[in-house]
């Protein structure tokens, strides 16, 4: 019997934040480039092995999910690429519109307001800065928009998220966690694995395999050298122990999974 198709297709964000473990994959490989959210249902339908997928529907999945260690979306602080932006500041926004695209910065802003007894009204939108501001105080914006917009007005933006959950919890956030069906067989998700975490140690350990990938970015973005070199210095490619402790207290106190994130292996 032929092998599924979808075994040698692994998911991808159609964001920047994933270049350090795409660059250069093996061409045998099949990427699906989709926003994050929508790699959720690309996953659960078996359309890939393995895809990177917010860490709130990881949680709203998890009876079906399975996690993939070692890789993920992370930052250790400033992550650069979830923000709010505003005229006004944040005590003062009446109304946010939020991205339709990324249920995991839409539960951290949620949270991170809840806590400080803020009640804005909510507003989920396609992610265009403009739209979102014509019709809310505030606008969410994750990924490559987020860059570009705060390069273009910086004064407007008024929180990174990444910022905001190392203040509050002390610990670095995860924003997407790579993920793969529980009855996925195991040898179909540790060949992708394999596969995505060595192009990671080589973007870590090779100054050559970095520029690569800092150019291939550049190519597909309005940023410049300088700024992206300090973006994946932002955001991070390798789950830690530490980053590991912030998923799991984001799984828990954002989004009811107090049992935590649980790994194939």
């Amino acid at each position: 019997m032929a092998a599924h198709s979808w075994t040698r297709t692994i998911g991808r964000v159609s964001f920047l934040n994933c270049d350090p473990l795409f660059h250069g994959l093996d061409d045998t490989w099949n990427v699906l480039p989709a926003p994050p959210s929508w790699l959720t249902g690309h996953l659960l339908r078996k359309d890939c092995v393995l895809a990177p997928i917010p860490a709130a529907d990881y949680a709203k999945y998890a009876d079906e999910l399975v996690l993939i260690p070692d890789i993920g979306i992370c930052s250790k602080g400033e992550v650069g690429s979830v923000l709010l932006f505003s005229k006004k500041s944040l005590n003062e926004m009446k109304s946010i519109a939020l991205p339709s695209d990324s249920a995991t910065s839409v539960a951290l802003l949620k949270h991170l307001l809840e806590l400080q007894g803020l009640t804005p009204t909510f507003t989920e939108m396609g992610p265009d800065f403009d739209l979102m501001l014509e019709s809310c105080d505030g606008a969410l914006l994750i990924g490559d928009r987020a860059l570009e917009s705060a390069k273009k007005y910086p004064s407007m933006v008024q929180l990174d998220l990444g910022q905001a959950w190392l203040k509050k919890s002390g610990k670095p956030m995860v924003f997407g966690v790579f993920a793969a069906r529980k009855d996925t067989p195991r040898e179909y998700i540790i060949a992708a694995h394999n596969a995505l975490e060595s192009k990671l140690t080589q973007f870590e350990n090779s100054d050559e395999q970095r520029n690569a990938v800092i150019n291939w970015s550049i190519s597909r973005s309005d940023l410049s050298y300088e700024r992206l070199d300090k973006y994946f210095g932002e955001v991070f490619n390798r789950l830690d122990d530490d980053h590991l402790s912030g998923l799991n207290q984001f799984l828990s106190d954002a989004c009811d999974l107090p049992k935590g994130a649980q790994f194939c292996w």
